[in-house]
């Protein structure tokens, strides 16, 4: 079944595998302590600014995993390969946040104009 763009799902290769990814209510109060912020306000200015580091990404794509049901730690998430290396992990990241908190569009595309990291399309 594919994901569900309208429930915030998206769906990555990592390992070769399709995995799910969702950021759930918990998997975002998780990100909340993780960035020290204290509302879902104050995360998605952080994630709008459009400087994430290499440990951002994976704490976002490991709390999207676990939200999508992958039981899986953050050291984990930091040793999977994605198919496109690393501008694919970046993609994942924005398709990601674009699917939780929204932007230009519900469709394709959508993710590419309002993700968080300019000039990633």
């Amino acid at each position: 079944m594919p994901a569900n763009r309208r429930r915030g799902e998206t769906e990555a290769v990592f390992d070769g595998a399709p995995r799910r990814l969702v950021l759930t209510l918990g998997a975002l109060a998780e990100l909340e302590d993780a960035f020290g912020v204290e509302d879902l306000t104050a995360l998605a200015e952080r994630f709008e600014s459009g400087r994430l580091s290499a440990g951002d990404a994976i704490r976002i794509l490991g709390a999207g995993l676990r939200g999508g049901g992958t039981e899986i730690a953050d050291a984990e998430v930091a040793r999977l390969s994605h198919p496109e290396g690393a501008a694919g992990f970046v993609r994942s990241v924005v398709e990601l946040l674009a699917a939780t908190f929204g932007g230009a569009g519900d469709g394709e595309g959508a993710a590419e104009a309002a993700g968080p990291f300019p000039g990633t399309d």
